[in-house]
């Protein structure tokens, strides 16, 4: 099979992701800023890293590169709504979303199965992303409870989880 960016995307559509929509605040106006991200991933347990890629042609890429911390919000499979929203383009994605400030000031998403607050500590342009790389500074997670999964274009439904502590 050839390599064009149509067989690319397919092949890599066959990786199931989790989903999350990262959040930061606007340096100047401090108004809210999200997108939904599939492209997340820890990096480093010592320090606790993590990362993810944003399309240079994002948005609100300047808020993340410059604000200093981020979020991310790891949506549950009931959130499905959630990650429709932020992918949009639509200028007012906050719009009866529930969300508290983080202890960083940043945006956390109310329902997600885990949120991290994090330090922007480097980026590197990577093809047409830039991959921001973040120390974790503050979490919270929830026993039990599903990811939102994406696989081949679309969510997956898999059925309840297993009791935690079981494989």
């Amino acid at each position: 099979m050839s390599l064009d960016q149509r067989s690319f995307r397919k092949a890599l559509g066959c990786f199931a992701t989790g989903v999350t929509v990262v959040t930061t605040l606007h340096p100047e106006t401090k108004a809210p800023c999200g997108v939904t991200v599939s492209a997340f991933s820890s990096l480093s347990l010592e320090p606790p890293l993590v990362l993810f890629c944003l399309g240079l042609k994002t948005s609100s890429i300047d808020s993340f590169k410059n604000f200093g911390t981020f979020g991310i919000n790891v949506l549950s499979e009931t959130q499905r709504d959630l990650s429709i929203r932020f992918a949009s383009r639509s200028e007012d994605k906050w719009a009866d979303v529930a969300w508290e400030p983080g202890v960083s000031g940043v945006p956390l998403l109310t329902g997600c199965i885990a949120s991290l607050e994090c330090k922007l500590v480097n980026t590197v342009v990577g093809g047409d992303h830039l991959i921001l790389i973040g120390e974790v500074q503050h979490l919270t997670h929830q026993e039990g409870g599903s990811p939102l999964v994406y696989f081949r274009g679309a969510y997956m439904d898999y059925g309840p989880p297993p009791p935690v502590g079981k494989a």
